[in-house]
């Protein structure tokens, strides 16, 4: 069977939609499965071996430069490709519906209007399945792929994963101790109220006696990180790691927290300790809980089909609560 799945962005979202791959290939083994992804966001899936190819598309760069041309030429390139069994719509938004459809193939699916913010995305799929939107992300993720190929996922294969992030093993960080535990920071987020406060930070830097290194990707969280510095000297700066860097570091850590971003989920997909900082965003939903990935979240009550971005609840959350909790998990991991 050829199986294409279409998960063009973003980081987080697709670490959570690559959970359902080794189980494909443990049901279907002599399957083809390719992947069609927005070419910046490549490299999480590099290395991977049950993807067969990766597919890139340069949607959000046609976009941002105002390129016809580029948009022309990445769907022009679909057009092309060789025809596939079935072609899995992931995302469940207008624009991945459009590219799952100019995928030649013998069936596009995907969610369903019920199922969906962008409901007008049904209308490109030949087969759709339904799960309520609020739903865990990770939930959803295994149902529209069982849906799809007949398959069973079920909540302990999901618990009893591998670690689905792969790297160059060479990659070894100087400042790594072995001596105390090495905690990654992750400031940083795509929007503000998702980001817990530099200052709390500091002081949970404080308040653990570890190895911390501050992770961030763009000149705005290297001033967050540098401000957490400030507070606490002791803790160190990366540099601006690859993707492929970046899930190399994380792979090596005793626990990382951070808010509800892309780097705080690697952990949970390479079956790393972690705690997710959730305020403005339900934790419910974009995290899948086990006994050494923890979320904290805030007060809020969140709707999940409309993101309040000035809810900044995230900032509420006690640095006590986030120490106890890491205590805890390194000890669980001793």
């Amino acid at each position: 069977m050829r199986i294409a799945i279409v998960k063009l962005s973003a980081l987080g979202d697709i670490i959570h939609a690559m959970s359902v791959l080794q189980f494909i290939k443990r049901h279907l083994p002599d399957s083809t499965v390719d992947w069609v992804v927005e070419e910046g966001f490549k490299d999480v899936l590099a290395s991977n071996p049950d993807i067969n190819q990766i597919l890139t598309v340069n949607i959000k760069r046609a976009k941002k430069e105002k390129s016809f041309k580029l948009l022309f030429q990445t769907l022009r390139k679909l057009k092309k490709l060789k025809k596939y069994d079935i072609v899995i719509d992931m995302q469940g938004l207008l624009k991945s519906a459009i590219v799952s459809s100019l995928i030649p193939s013998e069936k596009t699916f995907g969610f369903d209007k019920a199922s969906l913010r962008e409901r007008s995305a049904t209308s490109f799929y030949s087969d759709t399945c339904q799960i309520k939107y609020a739903e865990n992300v990770i939930k959803r993720n295994a149902f529209i792929v069982s849906s799809a190929l007949g398959l069973i996922i079920s909540h302990n294969d999901i618990l009893n994963k591998q670690p689905f992030l792969h790297f160059n093993n060479s990659f070894k960080p100087y400042f790594l101790q072995n001596d105390r535990p090495n905690i990654a920071f992750v400031p940083g987020a795509s929007f503000d109220s998702k980001v817990y406060p530099v200052e709390n930070f500091g002081q949970l830097a404080l308040a653990l006696d570890a190895n911390i290194t501050l992770l961030w990707g763009n000149e705005k969280e290297k001033i967050m990180a540098e401000k957490i510095q400030q507070i606490a000297p002791e803790v160190t700066l990366s540099a601006q790691l690859s993707l492929g860097e970046l899930k190399a570091f994380i792979g090596q850590m005793n626990l990382v927290i951070g808010g509800d971003t892309g780097p705080t989920h690697m952990a949970w997909a390479l079956n790393i300790p972690s705690i997710t900082l959730f305020g403005s965003t339900p934790g419910y939903r974009n995290t899948y809980l086990t006994k050494i990935n923890k979320i904290i979240e805030s007060n809020s009550k969140v709707n999940p089909n409309k993101i309040n971005k000035d809810d900044m609840s995230i900032q509420t959350i006690e640095v006590d609560n986030i120490t106890n909790t890491a205590k805890e998990l390194l000890f669980l991991t001793d």
